[in-house]
């Protein structure tokens, strides 16, 4: 049997596989992060159903940077040890990766029917690059080897905003005064998106939202944010949302120039999908395209958002896998 799990900063995914020539999902369950006081906590919990099974390997994808199977989660109080994973739950082979490194490993699996194109471009098989906004922002590159896209993590949402016209840079302004770094996460994420509010409202450029301003932040405003978008109730949101879209298509395009990703860019993550109208009619394309001498190349380049959530999940799965079967070929 075989364990994975997507470890993210709101919810944590697990599953346990049976290991024929294809992996079979046989139990699969979602849980909120902050509901245990650790990831040990959650994983005994969830495999307390299952007293006499036996799991030979366990691959985990952690939003966060993962060096020597250590990792202390980015959005989350919890440090994870792939070796005190093995002790505890007596699993032989245990193995920690970036989530988005594991959503790299799970979108070599993914059928069309499961992202949405924003961009055709031109098929060539060349690199790729997924970026991802949630809870916090993560970004990976796949390299194409000629067989497989190998994927690298990297820890490109903490690299510094750059506006890219005049309302963003009073935007970088305003989040320069609260952080003095102001990364890209701070503005592409669930709590960036809301902040991006803040900022349209606190300088008087847009009227604020009685129903948005009567919450506290503990309880996640950029939910309402982007219902009232959806649903256009106020001219705020959409300002707001029109901001966060176009600012993550710059950034997906810096991306894309970094790695030189001829064979497309993905979009992963859980505000994309819900804020799809508004990145199929919005500003991200023009965004994405305007790099100046380079925005030929942009329009050639493939453009997808990946609406299958399980994508980071069965990537860990399919990583333990292939990590175990090239130890046992050494």
């Amino acid at each position: 049997m075989l364990l994975a799990g997507d470890i993210g900063g709101t919810k944590v995914s697990l599953a346990l596989f049976e290991e024929k020539l294809q992996l079979q999902c046989i139990e699969e369950k979602t849980f909120h992060s902050r509901d245990f006081s650790d990831f040990s906590s959650l994983l005994h919990h969830f495999l307390a159903p299952f007293p006499h099974i036996s799991i030979s390997r366990a691959g985990f994808g952690v939003a966060g940077p993962v060096q020597d199977g250590v990792c202390r989660a980015t959005n989350l109080p919890w440090t994870l040890s792939a070796e005190e994973l093995q002790y505890q739950c007596k699993i032989p082979h245990v193995f920690l990766l970036n989530d988005l490194e594991a959503s790299g490993w799970g979108l070599q699996f993914l059928s069309p029917s499961k992202y949405v194109t924003l961009n055709e471009g031109k098929k060539i098989q060349g690199n790729r690059v997924l970026i991802s906004a949630g809870t916090g922002l993560g970004e990976a590159g796949l390299f194409w080897n000629t067989k497989i896209h190998q994927p690298i993590a990297t820890e490109g949402g903490h690299t510094d905003f750059a506006p890219c016209n005049e309302e963003q840079m009073e935007l970088f302004s305003y989040l320069y005064k609260q952080y003095k770094h102001v990364s890209y996460e701070r503005i592409l994420s669930g709590f960036g998106l809301y902040q991006i509010y803040r900022f349209l409202v606190d300088t008087h450029k847009e009227q604020s939202d009685p129903e948005i301003e009567a919450i506290s932040s503990k309880l996640e405003p950029q939910r309402l944010v982007i219902e009232k978008a959806l649903e256009n109730l106020s001219t705020a949101c959409i300002h707001a949302v029109e901001i966060f879209v176009s600012i993550y298509g710059a950034e997906a395009g810096n991306l894309a120039l970094k790695y030189l990703a001829r064979g497309g860019v993905y979009l992963g993550g859980g505000l994309a999908p819900r804020l799809l109208p508004f990145f199929k009619h919005g500003g991200f394309m023009s965004a994405f395209i305007a790099k100046g001498r380079f925005s030929s190349l942009m329009q050639d380049i493939p453009v997808h958002i990946i609406l299958e959530d399980t994508t980071a999940l069965f990537g860990a799965a399919h990583y333990a896998k292939l990590k175990t079967l090239h130890a046992s070929d050494e």
